[in-house]
C-alpha cells in the first residue's frame, strides 16, 4: 500500500464517521422539533378549548384561563386575556447589533364565545429556536474539524515515522559506517527511498574503496619512484662522481708532477664522465616530466613518446594522430588562451600525457593487440582523445583500479571525463573528454563534461 491510499482510506473512514454521528444528530434533533411542535400545537388547542368553555371568563373549578396560558408555553405566538397586561420582550443584543431586529406586529382581538383573547406573533421564539440549532450547528462542526484535524495529525504522524529510520540512516553513512540498516518498510514510496538509499550505500562504499585503493597506488607509486631514483643516482650518477672524484683527486695530489699531455688526458676523463652525469641527469628529469610538458609543446612531447615505444620492439605498431591538437591549450573556464603560462592549460596537457602513457603501458602488458593508435579530436569545443587497440578487450565486469582509477582521477581534476568503450574492430578504445572553452560563455561543454564524469563514477 501507498502513502496516498493509506491517507485517503483513513481520511474516509473518519469522513464516514462524522458524517453518520452527524446524521443521527440531525434525526435525534428533528424528532425533538417534532415533538416540541405536536406539543404546542395540542396546549394551544387546549388553551383555545378552554377558552371557548369558560363563559365570562371563569373556568370553573379548574386552573383559570390566565393559568393556562401562562403554563402553555406556546411556539411563535402570544395569548392573553383583556386582565393581563401586554408583555414587552427586549430583542436579543445579537440581532440589535445585526440589524436583524423583526417589526413590531399590532395584537389582533379574537372573540371565542364569551371569552375575548389578544393574539399576536411571537418572533422571540422562532430566535430562541435558530440560535439554539445555530449553537448545535456550530458544535457539530467544531468537532467534526477538530476530530479531524487530530486524526490527520495522528494518521501523519503514523505514516511519516519511517522517515525518522531513513534519517537515521543518513546519519549512518554520513559517519562511515557501510551499512545503512533499514527496516523493511510497509509503504511503497519509502521502499523506494530505502532501495535508493541502499544504493547510494553501495556507491559511497565503491567510492571509499576507490579512495583507499588509490591512495595505496600513490603511496606505492611514490616510494617505488623513490627507491628507482635512488637506485639510479646510487648506482649510475654515484659511480660517475666517483670517477671524477678519483680523477681530481689524482690531479690534486699530482699537479705538480705531471706532463701536459697526462693533464689533458685527465681533463678528457673529467669532461668525459661530466657529459655522462649529465646524461644520466636528463635521462632522470625525463622520467619524471619529460622536457617541454606544457600546453604548447605537448604534440612534440607525445611523438617522442609514441617515438619512444616504437623503438622498443614491442611487436606492436604504433600510428599517432593528433592533427586536430590545438597550438595551446586554454585555460578551463578564463575564455583565454596564454600559451606556456596558462597553468590550467599545462595541467591539461600533463593530464593528456599521463593518460597516453598508462594506456600504451597497458595495452604493451595486457592486451595482446598488433596495432595501436593514438588520436585526437575536435568536437563542439571538446577535446577527444582515443587510444584505441585491437588486442583481447577488458574481462567482464569493468572495475576501475590500478591504472584505470588513476587515469579517471587525474582526468577530472581537469575537467574531463573517461570512459572504457568496445572497439567495433574489435579491443579497447580508451577514450578521454576534455573541454576547451573559446569564450566565458561556453559553459556547456564542461558542464556535460562533469556530468558525463558523475555517469562513469
Amino acid at each position: 500500500m501507498d502513502l496516498r491510499r493509506r491517507l485517503i482510506g483513513s481520511l474516509g473512514l473518519l469522513l464516514g464517521g462524522l458524517l453518520a454521528v452527524t446524521a443521527v444528530i440531525q434525526f435525534c434533533s428533528l424528532r425533538t422539533d417534532i415533538e416540541a411542535e405536536v406539543d404546542a400545537s395540542a396546549r394551544l388547542v387546549n388553551v383555545l378549548l378552554a377558552a371557548a368553555s369558560a363563559p365570562g371568563g371563569s373556568a370553573g373549578a379548574g386552573p383559570s384561563l390566565e393559568t393556562r396560558l401562562a403554563q402553555a408555553r406556546l411556539r411563535h405566538l402570544s395569548i392573553r386575556t383583556p386582565q393581563q397586561p401586554p408583555v414587552a420582550r427586549p430583542h436579543h443584543p445579537l440581532l440589535t447589533r445585526l440589524g436583524l431586529v423583526p417589526p413590531e406586529r399590532r395584537e389582533q382581538e379574537i372573540r371565542i364565545g364569551a371569552q375575548v383573547l389578544y393574539i399576536a406573533p411571537n418572533p422571540h421564539s422562532e430566535i430562541a429556536e435558530r440560535l439554539a440549532d445555530t449553537v448545535q450547528i456550530w458544535s457539530t462542526l467544531l468537532f467534526f474539524s477538530c476530530t479531524t484535524l487530530l486524526v490527520t495529525w495522528w494518521c501523519a504522524d503514523r505514516a511519516l515515522a519511517p522517515v525518522r529510520e531513513l534519517e537515521a540512516s543518513l546519519h549512518r553513512l554520513a559517519r562511515g559506517e557501510p551499512d545503512p540498516a533499514l527496516p523493511a518498510f510497509a509503504l511503497r514510496e519509502f521502499g523506494r527511498v530505502a532501495r535508493a538509499i541502499e544504493h547510494l550505500a553501495g556507491a559511497l562504499e565503491d567510492a571509499r574503496a576507490a579512495q583507499r585503493a588509490l591512495a595505496h597506488q600513490l603511496i606505492t607509486v611514490q616510494e617505488d619512484e623513490r627507491r628507482a631514483l635512488a637506485r639510479e643516482l646510487h648506482d649510475e650518477m654515484g659511480q660517475t662522481l666517483t670517477a671524477l672524484n678519483v680523477t681530481a683527486t689524482h690531479l690534486a695530489r699530482n699537479a705538480t708532477q705531471l706532463k701536459a699531455d697526462a693533464v689533458a688526458e685527465c681533463a678528457g676523463d673529467l669532461r668525459r664522465d661530466l657529459r655522462t652525469c649529465a646524461d644520466q641527469l636528463r635521462a632522470m628529469l625525463k622520467a619524471l616530466r619529460p622536457h617541454g610538458l606544457h600546453a604548447s609543446g605537448l604534440a612534440q612531447t607525445l611523438r617522442e613518446l609514441v617515438l619512444g615505444w616504437r623503438g622498443r620492439h614491442t611487436e606492436i605498431e604504433f600510428s599517432l594522430d593528433i592533427s586536430a591538437l590545438p597550438d595551446t591549450l586554454p585555460g578551463r573556464g578564463d575564455g583565454n588562451s596564454h600559451g606556456i603560462g596558462n597553468d590550467s592549460g599545462d595541467a591539461m596537457a600533463l593530464a593528456i600525457y599521463r593518460v597516453v602513457q598508462e594506456a600504451m603501458t597497458n595495452v604493451v602488458r595486457h592486451s595482446g593487440a598488433r596495432h595501436c593508435t593514438v588520436r585526437m579530436t575536435m568536437e563542439d569545443g571538446t577535446l577527444a582523445l582515443d587510444v584505441i587497440d585491437d588486442g583481447c578487450g577488458l574481462p567482464a565486469g569493468l572495475r576501475w583500479h590500478g591504472g584505470l582509477l588513476g587515469m579517471r582521477e587525474r582526468v577530472a581534476m581537469v575537467g574531463g571525463a573517461l570512459q572504457v568503450l568496445p572497439n567495433p574492430a574489435g579491443g579497447l578504445c580508451l577514450r578521454a573528454l576534455f573541454p576547451l572553452p573559446a569564450s566565458g560563455a561556453s559553459t556547456g561543454a564542461g558542464q556535460a563534461l562533469a556530468d558525463t564524469a558523475g555517469a562513469f563514477a
